[in-house]
């Protein structure tokens, strides 16, 4: 899957931000626009940023969806 495809899934759920370092660390700062809860990211590519806020929420999601079938 592609980044953008990726960074568009993460965008409908989450408002982001990205940051980077002296030292070229990219940080990427999520906000839950239900909940209001963040997550921060960081790691040396832009793509491997992308790809762990990308699995993270995929599995806020499954949380979420076993919460509704409860």
């Amino acid at each position: 899957m592609r980044n953008t495809t990726k960074l568009k899934a993460i965008l409908l759920k989450y408002t982001v931000s990205f940051d980077m370092n002296d030292d070229e660390v990219f940080t990427m700062t999520i906000i839950d626009k239900a909940h209001n809860r963040g997550k921060e990211f960081e790691a040396k590519t832009y793509s491997t940023v992308i790809s762990k806020a990308y699995y993270y929420m995929l599995g806020e999601l499954r949380k979420e969806e076993m919460i509704f079938r409860k």
